[in-house]
């Protein structure tokens, strides 16, 4: 059973940092695409970034510059560095997991982490 376990979330001042971290497990790791989403109170779930099985990576627009994802495949691992936060930047934080496509685009995923809150404060 594929399963996604997000941690390192928080409460930031705005120009703050914050790493979070994916902790997979039930299926083959080093095959899939995976993704970091978020999604802010009244808005709809959008990609942050994506990392696929190369180590190809893929960044929204409104965070380029600022966060970097990478993965450590020894340990099914999966982080996003978080730097010079936003109070836009707010949301809940969901670890993501595609067997097929790769990319920022929500449906494209089929497993999903529970999520981590981060709160920036201007």
């Amino acid at each position: 059973q594929v399963q996604l376990v997000e941690s390192g979330g928080g409460s930031v001042q705005a120009g703050g940092s914050l790493r979070l971290s994916c902790a997979a497990s039930g299926y083959n790791y080093s095959r899939y695409c995976m993704g970091w989403f978020r999604q802010a109170p009244g808005k709809e779930r959008e990609g942050v970034a994506s990392i696929d099985r190369y180590g190809r990576t893929t960044f929204a627009d409104s965070v380029k510059g600022r966060f970097t994802i990478s993965k450590d495949p020894a340990k099914n691992a999966l982080f996003l560095q978080l730097n010079n936060l936003k109070p836009e930047d707010t949301a809940m934080y969901y670890c993501a997991a595609s067997e097929y496509a790769c990319g920022l685009t929500r449906s494209q995923y089929n497993y999903w982490g529970q999520g981590t809150q981060v709160t920036v404060s201007s």
